[in-house]
């Protein structure tokens, strides 16, 4: 879900956070500063692999993962509550989308009826399951929300085509949206359920669905809440069911990061990373990609140019609008997510958090 004011106070302070994380060495009679870096947390759930964040705050955000497990912070990671939905264990959570420390919308994955949607209005102490997939086709892999009445998931193709999941109360209610505006899938297209970000919004209409596992990777686009699409080729390898786009970012309607490769640990992921500056109508690979898979990325909250990019190996860093990456941290992150006051967040497996402290 994006975020979309601006302070002149959180200006000045991106700008001083961009300047630590670009800065070059302190001189021998200049005082040490310590670049910006993940603080770990501890989440008290080793066995959890979170690939689900919502990021709302320096102090609350909240994790979804395996066992059916739904995590929620409201003192900046020093403690988590364990809010998972009653008999949800066997489900696995991918993506959470939460609006503040007492509502949130988590999905499920999987075939059949292992795709659902719950929604609490309470912090996780009661959960409604608003969805359930009755269409064996059907396998839901993200959510995004535009605000927060109106929101969309989307499921791997179904007779051809990219299955849109809308709702307009808040993820109350889902209706499947008409497939006539939607592009014809390519043979083996499909998404990826890594990080919750294969589904992104901008705006109050505008959002965009990446793919992998065809001949190429793609990015759809719709500028209608997800009644027409049309679909752009993006540098990113593909191929090969295990290959694509695996997460997108957008600081507005026109500027957009992707980024992606091959998950599997013993194949390389050359030109990991794209970009675009005209709303995903064409792609330019980044001059200097990331230099292995990467399944998250998040602008830097109120920058033009900075973004990170997360995964199994590590976190990359662009300061110059994704045309170039470097690697800044080697822990293993699967998404990352960012908020107007300036926090940006992490997770991962082995029930790994942290936030990015300066």
């Amino acid at each position: 879900m994006g975020h979309g004011f601006r302070t002149v106070a959180a200006g000045v302070a991106c700008g001083a956070a961009l300047a630590a994380l670009t800065a070059v060495p302190a001189r021998a009679h200049e005082p040490e500063r310590r670049a910006p870096h993940w603080e770990l947390k501890d989440s008290g759930t080793p066995e959890a692999r979170f690939r689900g964040l919502s990021a709302v705050s320096r102090h609350t955000a909240w994790l979804a993962g395996t066992g059916g497990t739904v995590l929620r912070t409201t003192d900046g990671g020093d403690t988590w509550r364990d809010v998972s939905p009653p008999g949800a264990a066997e489900l696995q959570f991918r993506d959470i989308e939460a609006f503040d420390a007492r509502r949130a919308v988590v999905l499920a994955i999987g075939e059949g009826e292992a795709s659902r949607v719950y929604r609490t209005d309470d912090g996780g102490a009661t959960w409604t399951e608003t969805f359930r997939n009755t269409d064996a086709q059907a396998f839901y892999d993200c959510l995004a929300f535009f605000d927060r009445r109106h929101g969309l998931a989307m499921s791997d193709p179904v007779d051809g085509r990219f299955r849109i999941l809308s709702t307009r109360d808040g993820g109350r209610s889902w209706n499947v949206l008409p497939s006539k505006g939607m592009p014809a899938a390519l043979e083996g297209e499909a998404g990826f359920a890594a990080s919750g970000q294969c589904l992104v919004t901008s705006g109050p209409k505008d959002v965009w669905l990446a793919t992998g596992g065809a001949a190429r990777a793609r990015v759809l686009h719709s500028a209608d809440r997800g009644l027409t699409w049309t679909a752009a080729d993006t540098p990113i390898p593909a191929g090969d069911p295990a290959r694509g786009v695996f997460a997108l970012a957008f600081r507005d309607r026109t500027h957009g990061l992707a980024v992606g490769g091959d998950y599997r640990p013993d194949q390389p992921s050359p030109r990991a990373a794209a970009r675009t500056g005209d709303g995903g109508a064409t792609w330019q690979p980044a001059a200097g990609p990331v230099n292995a898979y990467r399944s998250g990325v998040a602008w830097l909250p109120h920058s033009r140019t900075a973004a990170l990019a997360v995964g199994p190996t590590g976190t990359d860093l662009t300061t110059d609008g994704g045309r170039t990456w470097r690697t800044v941290d080697p822990g293993s992150y699967d998404t990352v997510d960012c908020t107007p006051d300036l926090a940006c967040w992490a997770a991962g497996e082995k029930g790994r958090v942290a936030r990015l402290e300066n």
